[in-house]
């Protein structure tokens, strides 16, 4: 089939495995549903998940609707879209780490599905900071910067979760990560390249390439390696959750950089 033929496969088998939106059957035909490979497409998947809520940004902001409004209306479109996939990584790895006495304590909180008081704050925060980041920068883009901006926060992000997935090892066996297998070294170079060059160009686009630059930086030091550390520490390695998490705390850092930055 060929590299593209592959690659937009890995494509469509990563937005199937990342969000709600329905792929063709075509594409997962023969498919093992490990993603040892098709981790290389996360990056775009993200932008392809992210697409509608850019457009929406882009469009209300050149109607100059409500920027709170309109951060609102971003965040609950992603929600939606992602069926709120990270967001429930995020929680059940709050809970966890806050309630777990030791790593198997918080592996077994992890795989509760109840939310806790730690992961019932880390949501309100995590929608919270996104919300309030880009109401602060809406007004601040042009209509297509706001989106392109958004879609750079979506690269990075996935870029991120394989970041995280291929450098720490699994927690635990039997889990969702543990089962969709280990990224491929290549495929996660690829993901990583892809990701970094995809949201340079966007905040380019944006019209605020050292400003994406910087929120990289941050968003690598906090979210990656310090999270990336706290998870080893806390139960050793990675898991589904913590690979959901990775993506909203580095969303979250990218936003809130550019907040504070803009």
């Amino acid at each position: 089939m060929g590299f593209v033929g592959d690659f937009y496969d890995d494509v469509a088998r990563s937005v199937g495995f990342l969000s709600r939106i329905p792929m063709p059957g075509r594409h997962f035909v023969g498919y093992d549903g490990r993603l040892s490979r098709a981790v290389r497409a996360f990056p775009l998947a993200g932008i392809v998940i992210v697409l509608p809520s850019a457009a929406a940004a882009s469009a209300m902001n050149a109607l100059q609707v409500s920027s709170l409004f309109a951060a609102f209306v971003v965040i609950a479109l992603q929600t939606l879209l992602t069926g709120a996939l990270h967001e429930d990584g995020l929680g059940d790895t709050a809970d966890g780490f806050g309630g777990g006495r030791d790593r198997d304590a918080a592996l077994e909180i992890m795989k509760d599905s109840r939310v806790g008081t730690y992961g019932a704050v880390a949501l309100i925060l995590s929608f919270g900071l996104r919300v309030s980041a880009l109401a602060s920068i809406l007004p601040l883009f042009t209509p297509l910067g706001a989106g392109m901006a958004i879609l750079g926060a979506a690269a990075l992000s996935r870029a991120a979760m394989v970041w995280h997935w291929s450098s720490l090892p699994p927690a635990r066996n039997g889990g969702v990560a543990a089962s969709a297998g280990t990224p491929d070294p290549a495929a996660a170079r690829f993901a990583l390249g892809f990701g970094l060059l995809a949201a340079m160009l966007l905040f380019y686009f944006a019209k605020a390439p050292a400003l994406g630059l910087i929120a990289t930086i941050v968003a690598f030091l906090v979210a990656v390696k310090g999270f990336g550390r706290v998870a080893t520490r806390k139960i050793g390695g990675h898991t589904g959750d913590t690979i959901g998490a990775t993506q909203q705390l580095t969303e979250i850092a990218v936003l809130g950089t550019l907040a504070l930055t803009v």
